[in-house]
């Protein structure tokens, strides 16, 4: 008995939509279209919002050139003057990571004059955000401003959070301006743009307005809070966040995103036993450390590995594979860094050959760096070299600039001019604007007396292509 003859016994739904999926990676448009005429004739098909959705989801697979209209088609046979069964639509083909479709019903809805309302604009903005053309986006805030949909709170928000997500933070903070009637959600979208452009004076300047809003804090706010501190080495703002945390929340113990940013921050700040001590506070509740979960073990790596601490970097690693903690490649990182920054070359190999062999993980360009950096400071040149050049590492190798980077720093180091002038060419072709490149092999050319190619390279690459060194500053809050 086939697929379509056991629904048609079993007259379940699930059964229906399992078929469906299938088809999604067989692109049976046959049996498709047998089951969508089947519940066509029936009088079934209007019976599940997700039954639509899924054969707009099949069809579209199925002919993904003619998409657009596949998706006019079928909504043509829809007849419906609300906007409560698009909603449903636009929301399960944003769920199911299919954020085109959704604009795409988005744009049926307004071409054929059928109403929307805050959850339509809401869905379809959160469906541009996932795009990477921002356009799309923008004319939704022209049609919700001309429909005077703009007042509302939820698609203020849901604006505020398309714009920063896009980078956009002059037109997201202009957003939030115009929002009536903010709330928390609105605040921590904008807090969102504010920490991804780096802009922490305004992260924590927003954060103390909201008292004048009458607005309460929650655990995300707290969190952006503290990364702001983190940016700023902001100590005494921490400590009083930190306080401010523990008398308004609850077990927070159990918290692991709020803890790693306390952890951050006083790692940051020099703290390291304060960060110690919260890393601790993860594992007093439960014996065995249950709450301290991936997150909060790499937070406190990355706080000992920032400052030096190799052997408590790799000491922390050995308890957390003692607790059954599984490591990412964060941890990897760190791990792999400081066998690079103590010189230990047959750990970091040993470590870098376990992410895939005892925990199958892909090690990334970020993973090859700090081995071709382990191999150079080892003395390795040439190794770190045939690594670059080997046809198994070679897409690795050529997408990242950082390796290149790596490479060209420890021939500064050595003295390698030949490796260095090819590391050099290699890292300037995925980067022309790198100044930072062009700085270290003006520094190689220095050791060795080479002035006549220094004075090429910045009239060539600096002079030509207007590049120019950013002037290095650092800084942290003093207390007395």
């Amino acid at each position: 008995m086939s697929y379509v003859n056991f629904f048609k016994s079993t007259q379940t739904f699930d059964s229906a939509i399992q078929f469906l999926q299938q088809c999604h990676l067989t692109k049976n448009v046959a049996a498709i279209k047998k089951l969508h005429g089947y519940l066509l004739t029936r009088g079934m098909l209007f019976v599940s919002h997700d039954f639509h959705s899924e054969f707009i989801a099949a069809y579209t697979k199925c002919f993904p050139r003619n998409k657009l209209q596949t998706l006019i088609n079928l909504f043509n046979c829809i007849n419906s003057t609300t906007p409560l069964y698009f909603n449903v639509i636009i929301s399960d083909f944003c769920q199911k990571g299919f954020p085109s479709l959704a604009l795409g019903t988005f744009s049926f809805m307004h071409t054929n004059g059928v109403p929307f309302d805050s959850y339509t604009l809401c869905s379809s903005l959160n469906a541009s955000s996932r795009t990477k053309d921002i356009t799309f986006g923008k004319q939704i805030h022209a049609t919700g401003g001309k429909s005077g949909w703009l007042s509302s709170v939820f698609v203020g928000s849901a604006l505020v959070d398309l714009y920063s997500k896009f980078s956009n933070v002059k037109d997201a903070a202009l957003m939030f301006d115009e929002i009536p009637q903010k709330n928390t959600v609105c605040v921590n979208a904008l807090l969102a743009g504010y920490g991804e452009a780096g802009l922490w004076v305004q992260e924590l300047e927003l954060i103390r307005k909201m008292p004048m809003l009458k607005l309460k804090c929650d655990r995300y706010t707290l969190s952006a809070a503290l990364r702001a501190c983190t940016g700023l080495s902001a100590i005494e703002t921490g400590r009083q966040v930190h306080s401010f945390l523990l008398r308004a929340l609850h077990n927070i113990e159990s918290d692991v995103f709020l803890l790693s940013a306390l952890v951050e921050m006083y790692g940051k700040c020099g703290l390291i036993k304060k960060a110690w001590q919260v890393f601790k506070l993860a594992g007093m509740q439960v014996r065995g450390g249950k709450y301290r979960d991936i997150v909060l073990w790499t937070s406190m790596l990355g706080v000992y590995g920032r400052h030096g601490l190799y052997k408590e970097v790799f000491a922390l690693y050995n308890e957390m594979l003692a607790e059954g903690i599984r490591p990412d490649r964060v941890a990897f990182l760190t791990v792999i860094s400081a066998c690079s920054r103590s010189g230990q070359l047959q750990d970091g190999i040993k470590y870098f050959e376990s992410m895939s062999n005892d925990f199958g993980l892909d090690p990334g360009p970020e993973h090859y760096s700090c081995l071709v950096d382990l191999l150079c400071r080892a003395g390795e040149l040439q190794k770190a070299c045939e690594l670059l050049n080997e046809k198994h590492y070679k897409g690795i190798g050529n997408s990242s600039i950082s390796v290149w980077g790596a490479l060209l720093n420890a021939c500064v180091d050595r003295g390698n001019i030949e490796m260095g002038k090819l590391a050099a060419q290699k890292a300037l072709e995925l980067d022309p604007q790198n100044v930072g490149i062009c700085v270290m092999l003006s520094n190689l050319y220095a050791r060795f007396g080479m002035w006549d190619e220094i004075g090429k390279l910045r009239r060539v690459l600096i002079k030509e292509r207007g590049l120019k060194k950013d002037v290095g500053c650092s800084w942290v809050q003093v207390t007395c």
